[in-house]
């Protein structure tokens, strides 16, 4: 049996007269940037967040980087993130001039800790960005109160987990602004690159698309030094298509999850997810944790079971961060899971015969170790 470790032929083949539906009505209208197909999909989403408004992004990266500057992040302004993260976290914060300033993340979900936070966290402090890794809600209560008390604001990076919650509320609607990718593998992906802004404050939402769109939210005159950020209308018309489904998909990610739970549980060489009771999971990885993950990884290839590792490095160990520098050890969990993290196959169309077979594999190759 061969496992891929994400199936979007699956997943599309389900939308196929959808999607060409939607790829025609575009084509018909002939109006390719800023049209009804974006307005549409930005209030479907801004409303399927529980946001006030939306504002549609060319990607992920860039829906950060408008998100911060909408804030006024720029040189010298320090913004917290987890030292476990995808490097856009940090690309965006550097592109305005800000410095990232790396806290630890907790053993049991990988999320950014909050006790870690509450020691870095000072007058210089202008952004806290939490990251929703691998589709887990972080502790917002403690953040949020730790944020508000020194001042700082916060922007959401829910790339992972699209349809998450903490203590009843849906990530993406915490914090003073969220950013989020549409990138084709994600819970809620499109065709190509694109991302998204949400916020329940108007005068933030109107400065995240003026920004986006070269300064100006009337044409030729430009209030800012913006940039050409936009979602495209073809991707907000893919995205429309998908979105009423995103609900089920996640879903069916969490019932895959829990049948990994059960077939892994009695494996002692490796550590399987946690959910926080007061979390949500929307497992857009399911991310296991072996100090054989190497050996692990080449197994699983050997027996056609794909995986992947999210991620191999921390931010500070990237060449382009030394800047930073950070000793090995610093942090000491995040170093851990770069060595030790593997990402099994998962989507929402993982069969339970697939998932058996991944983890008869997983046992007989620890079976196999003297």
């Amino acid at each position: 049996m061969r496992v891929p470790f994400l199936n979007l032929e699956r997943l599309h083949a389900g939308l196929d007269a959808e999607l060409k539906d939607a790829f025609s009505r575009v084509l018909e209208k002939q109006t390719f940037i800023k049209g009804s197909e974006v307005d549409g999909f930005e209030r479907e989403f801004a409303t399927w967040t529980t946001s006030q408004f939306a504002v549609g992004t060319s990607n992920g990266l860039d829906a950060l980087t408008l998100a911060l500057r909408a804030l006024n992040v720029g040189p010298g302004d320090e913004v917290v993130m987890p030292a476990n993260t995808f490097i856009a976290t940090a690309l965006a914060v550097s592109q305005l001039g800000g410095r990232p300033v790396l806290v630890d993340v907790s053993p049991d979900t990988a999320l950014m800790d909050p006790v870690k936070l509450q020691d870095v966290l000072g007058p210089s402090t202008k952004a806290v960005v939490p990251v929703h890794l691998y589709g887990q809600a972080c502790d917002m209560t403690t953040i949020a109160e730790l944020s508000g008390a020194c001042g700082a604001s916060i922007v959401e990076d829910n790339a992972q987990a699209q349809g998450a919650s903490w203590n009843g509320k849906f990530t993406g609607s915490w914090g003073d602004l969220s950013a989020t990718s549409f990138y084709p593998g994600k819970n809620l992906g499109a065709l190509g690159d694109a991302g998204i802004v949400t916020t329940s404050q108007r005068h933030l939402a109107e400065k995240v698309r003026e920004l986006g769109n070269y300064g100006s939210l009337e044409k030729y005159n430009h209030a800012s030094k913006g940039a050409n950020m936009r979602l495209d209308e073809l991707q907000a018309a893919f995205l429309r298509v998908k979105l009423p489904h995103l609900h089920r998909w996640n879903e069916m990610r969490q019932r895959a999850a829990a049948r990994y739970r059960d077939l892994l549980a009695d494996v002692e060489e490796i550590t399987i997810p946690w959910t926080d009771p007061q979390a949500t999971h929307v497992h857009h990885l399911y991310v296991v944790v072996t100090p054989k993950r190497d050996e692990l990884a080449s197994w699983l290839d050997a027996c056609g079971v794909s995986t992947l590792v999210h991620y191999p490095k921390c931010v500070h160990e990237h060449k382009a961060y030394q800047e930073l520098k950070h000793m090995a050890g610093n942090f000491p969990v995040s170093e851990r899971l770069a060595r030790q993290s593997l990402s099994l196959p998962m989507h929402p169309f993982l069969t339970s015969s697939e998932q058996e077979y991944v983890a008869e594999r997983i046992k007989r190759f620890f079976d196999r170790r003297p």
